[in-house]
């Protein structure tokens, strides 16, 4: 029997003239929390939208156990998408109240836990009588994680999770998370510009830059081999002469660059030269950001 995945092949999204992704392939096994980082606009949204087949690809596949997603309920069935809320005047769902919103939820979702969402909604002290488009930014984020965690799905995407949670309920919401996941091995992808707080629970790491992934990878393993070099210029350049480097900064003789080792590559600090390992979001910036000069 073949590994249960989800999987993506070369898939593009166009809106007018412009690519929002661009040949993305990928792949997500079952049992593992992986976090989906990357720039505003950098198609983080739209690519978990078509994983879970809310939004079409204009070209490329999707399949869930060598299944489509695409209008196929057996496949759908096991994946959930539980989107950042962000309603806008009185009508369709932001009409409703919490607790007609998650009685919703539980009929589209097949395998839904309402023992795990009533709980939830009195961890996160929710008036589940108060409509949607009422709540605050924090108990927004509130609502699509007891949906996303209450789901049960097989694959669960979380689009901004902690958008307006104060660090008390952020460290719940982990918790929380953390221990859904080693009760039930499902599969969890979180998309969050909140990246050094929640590193310690991505398993792996994808970075989304301008529509391609351009890294997937154990997030441990990837700063294992993370370094961050600076010192007198031609020290550095020496240093690193044959490697790739990122995110360059020049100030006046000085210099610093990322770099990322190879297996069996070392690094010896100097007098002249410091190197120095990387947080995550160290690393992302080094890797999607604007050059430094």
């Amino acid at each position: 029997m073949n590994e249960e995945k989800l999987i993506c092949r070369d898939i593009v999204k166009t809106y007018g003239k412009k690519d929002v992704l661009d040949h993305v392939n990928l792949e997500l096994e079952k049992g593992k929390i992986y976090g989906l980082i990357g720039r505003n606009g950098a198609g983080k949204t739209t690519l978990l939208s078509i994983l879970s087949a809310q939004n079409p690809a204009t070209r490329g596949t999707v399949t869930y156990n060598g299944m489509p997603v695409w209008e196929n309920r057996e496949a759908l069935d096991h994946i959930c998408f539980s989107r950042e809320l962000n309603p806008i005047g009185s009508q369709g769902q932001s009409n409703l109240k919490v607790k007609e919103y998650l009685q919703a939820a539980s009929i589209v979702m097949p395998n839904w836990d309402n023992e795990l969402a009533k709980h939830l909604v009195e961890k996160f002290e929710l008036d589940e009588k108060k409509k949607i488009v009422k709540l605050s930014k924090g108990m927004m984020s509130m609502v699509t994680i007891i949906c996303a965690l209450a789901s049960k799905a097989d694959y669960t995407f979380l689009d901004e999770p902690v958008a307006g949670l104060d660090v008390v309920m952020r460290e719940y919401f982990y918790r929380v998370l953390l221990d859904e996941f080693a009760d039930s091995g499902r599969t969890f992808v979180i998309s969050t510009h909140i990246i050094e707080e929640a590193s310690d629970v991505f398993e792996e790491v994808i970075m989304l830059d301008k529509g391609k992934i351009i890294l997937k990878e154990n997030t441990q393993e990837l700063l294992d081999r993370s370094r961050h070099i600076s010192g007198k210029a031609e020290e550095v350049d020496a240093m690193t002469a044959g490697m790739k480097t990122f995110h360059v900064e020049k100030m006046g003789r000085s210099k610093g660059v990322t770099v990322l080792l190879e297996p069996g590559q070392e690094l010896k600090q100097t007098a002249d030269v410091s190197v120095q390992q990387m947080n995550l979001q160290q690393v992302f910036v080094a890797l999607c950001g604007k050059e430094v000069e």
